[in-house]
Order: C-alpha cells, then structure tokens, then sequence
C-alpha cells in the first residue's frame, strides 16, 4: 500500500551467537573502561610484578667488600634462604597462632555486638553503634601506642588496679604479649566488624522475626535459628577480611618493639621483610619474603572460603 512504511525485515540473531556491538559503540566503551584497567596495571600489578622480580636477583660483593656491589641473577636462591631461615619460619608459626586466636575472638565480638544491637530489647541503638565504631577511625599506630601507655607498668593504672585486686599481671611479657596484640586488634576493628553484620541483619525481612515470635520464639531463640543462619555471608566476609588481616600484623608489633623484648625484628613475617629492606638493606631477600607471605595470605584466605562453600553450600 502507497503512503505506509515498510518494515524492514530483521535477521534473527542465531542461538548461542551474541550480537555484535557497532564499531564507534566499542570504541565508547574502551574509552570509559580504559583509565580503570591503566590504573589497575600502574599500582597494582605493577608493584606486585616488580616485586616478584627483584626477588630473582641478588647483591654480591667480591674482596672486602670495597668494590661496587654486583646485581647478579639468583633464581630461586632467596626464596630458599627465605624458607631455611629459622627466625622467618617462626614469624610465620607465630602469626597462624595468632590467626587461631584472634579470628574466632573476632567474630564472636563483633557478632554479640550487632545481635545485642539489633535486638528488639535495644535501647540508644545509634549511641551505641557510634561508640563502638569509633576505634576504627583511630589510626593503628596511636590505638597501639594507647594501649601500650597502658600495658607499661610505670605509666599503666590498669595494672595498678590488678595488683590492688591481687591480679598481678604482666601485659608484655613473652606469654601474654601476642594476647595483647589480639586485644589491640579486637578493641580496633571489631566496631567495623559490627557494622557489616547489622547491615546484614537489617537486610532480614521483618515478617521472618513477627513469625517466629507468633510461633512463640524468644529474642534467643530467633537470633540462634534465624539471625544468625541468615548472616553466612557477612560472617565469611569478615572472617576472611580478619584472616588475612592478623597474617599482615605489622602495626601492633612494630609500636610495641621498643617496650618489650618479647618482640623482635623479626616477630611477624612483614617485620622480618621490613627489617631485611630499610634494616639490612637486602630488598631482594625482603622481595622474596613479601612475596611468600602474599602467596600465604592468597591460599589460607582462598582455602577457607573453598572449605565453607563445599557441597554446594555456596555464600561466596
């Protein structure tokens, strides 16, 4: 018919096949993508792959030691004096205590935290979550240097109390330094901890809890069977986030050095590749041991999360 326009028949797209983006759509879109990827490869692959490189190689000096040092080619040499090196060795078995007794620490905190705040008995919610969230926002290194004012005995009223009570203690003693550290830990992230899980809870639908409190559930009985099964994922979350977190401890050890000879150089794995770059001057040796404590923190973090998706069973 005259005066009407004419469809112009389209080819159906083949199953399987997805249909091709036009050329200037493309160049669009790589033109927005494009400083994320430049980004990404500048500061972070950039650094991780020179590390790994300055881990092959080695400084060797001839004579006695007057003459220029001579970058040379050390394969897997560091890695290996890395590994057979007893004090490293222990900085690792260290940090895995560590990790056994500040993870479920952790969590069990910042858990009771959010369940005690989300509960429907909840009074000053907002006061309350501020003030627990506040040591996240003091820096790691003024939060170890409070604690440590009181973990000294000359300036420390907390162990004045105790030895008033008959409870003396010693707070930086080779025993009961790493139960320090975890304290310093647990009092700094468990607010941020906390915040992640009510965000979860509020995520809850409320029908769930006017159900099982019609069923006649108590405020226990709905945070153990339905609260807590709800928030897997921000569990694990955290969990993994506090894992790789204790094998990183860096901070807390570094500021308590000068007041305890508990602690050493070489106390955790990042104090020792510290102390081997800005101490004895070896980036290469401190290259190859940054780069074993990565691959560490990359197979213990990646392993439990395979462990707790198993069967099926999939939070992440």
């Amino acid at each position: 018919m005259a005066g009407v326009l004419q469809r112009t028949p389209t080819t159906p797209a083949r199953a399987g096949v997805a249909p091709r983006r036009p050329p200037r759509r493309r160049a669009h879109v790589a033109v927005f993508v494009a400083p994320f990827f430049v980004a990404f490869a500048l500061f972070f692959l950039a650094p991780i792959g020179y590390a790994i490189h300055q881990s092959f190689f080695r400084l060797t000096s001839s004579g006695l030691g007057l003459t220029e040092p001579v970058l040379e080619f050390a394969g897997l040499g560091n890695y290996v004096t890395a590994l057979t090196d007893g004090a490293f060795l222990a900085s690792i078995g260290r940090v895995l205590l560590f990790s056994l007794i500040e993870v479920p620490t952790m969590v069990a905190c910042a858990l009771a935290l959010a369940l005690l705040l989300d509960s429907a008995r909840a009074r000053f919610r907002a006061f309350f979550r501020v003030s627990f969230f506040l040591p996240y926002g003091v820096p790691g290194v003024i939060a170890s240097l409070l604690w440590g004012f009181l973990y000294v005995p000359q300036t420390s009223p907390l162990i004045d109390v105790l030895a008033a009570a008959g409870l003396p203690h010693d707070f930086l003693g080779p025993d009961t330094i790493l139960l320090s550290i975890a304290n310093i830990s647990t009092w700094q992230f468990a607010g941020y901890n906390m915040l992640v899980l009510i965000a979860g809870l509020q995520a809850i639908p409320q029908e769930l809890y006017e159900a099982a409190r019609v069923d006649g559930a108590s405020e226990t009985r709905i945070a153990w069977h339905v609260k807590i099964p709800l928030v897997r994922a921000p569990l694990i979350l955290i969990t993994v986030f506090t894992l790789i977190g204790t094998l990183q401890l860096f901070v807390e050890p570094l500021i308590l050095k000068p007041l305890t000879t508990a602690v050493n150089s070489d106390y955790t794995p990042n104090l020792a590749a510290y102390n081997q770059a800005f101490g004895q001057a070896n980036i290469h040796l401190a290259s190859a041991e940054a780069t074993l404590i990565a691959v560490m923190a990359f197979v213990i973090s990646f392993g439990f999360l395979r462990l707790v998706n198993r069967k099926g069973n999939r939070a992440w």
